[in-house]
């Protein structure tokens, strides 16, 4: 099976869902989790029209981004930000989907060099509450959400988590809603929020039936981890 073949069948897998759980056709963005991952392969994802790459490294997403320069890759970074790196993160990305502190959300405002582009941002929510997971609490969502919107260069979009693994569909959708309910209690106290990032490779029929917009797939399409 080549990469383009994972796409594919990804693909099916998504629209599928879609039609299952009444959500619109192609409502559901697919993002190519490429981190760790050999350049020939993100090459061969581009070349199937796969555009959007998320990478949790902002060293690694600097130096693919410069070899794939002659590429529309769209960045996402997807992984925990250090203060440290906040910098080469607001220039190359287009969406943020871990911020979880104020501090981290104010220099990504403050360093993005595109005054006219504004970072599209999500809010990583510890929906499970796990100690080894970021994310902003759920309860300390509503002030995060307003802090952030406050701040120029960024337009936040809504919120990102990961929830505790579970094989049981009824657990994986239970988690899902709880995040779907976070962002619409947002909605309701006067947010505009459109955005779900949750989904990967085992819960994406989980995900979309609950409302992700985007779902993160890495191993179903590049496999294992080429490179460490």
């Amino acid at each position: 099976m080549t990469i383009k073949d994972n796409l594919l069948i990804i693909g099916e897998r998504i629209r599928a869902a879609e039609a299952k759980y009444g959500r619109p056709a192609g409502s559901v963005k697919l993002l190519a989790v490429s981190k760790h991952q050999a350049l020939a392969a993100l090459q061969e994802a581009l070349q199937a029209g796969q555009w959007a790459l998320g990478e949790n490294y902002a060293q690694e997403m600097a130096e693919k981004a410069h070899q794939l320069a002659n590429y529309p890759v769209e960045w996402h970074f997807i992984g925990p930000i250090q203060s440290n790196k906040t910098r080469q993160v607001a220039e190359l990305a287009t969406w943020v989907h871990a911020v979880d502190r104020l501090k981290i959300a104010e220099r990504l405002s403050e360093q993005n060099p595109q005054a006219d582009r504004p970072l599209q941002i999500c809010l990583q929510v510890n929906i499970s509450v796990e100690n080894s997971k970021s994310g902003v609490q759920p309860e300390q969502a509503f002030e995060l959400a307003s802090a952030v919107q406050k701040l120029p260069n960024l337009q936040l979009r809504g919120l990102m988590a990961i929830p505790a693994p579970e094989a049981d569909f009824a657990k994986q959708r239970q988690a899902f809603a709880a995040v779907r309910g976070l962002l619409e209690k947002l909605n309701s106290e006067g947010f505009q929020l459109d955005t779900l990032s949750m989904g990967m490779t085992n819960d994406l029929e989980a995900a979309i039936a609950e409302g992700a917009t985007i779902v993160r797939i890495g191993t179903a399409i590049f496999g294992a981890r080429m490179v460490n």
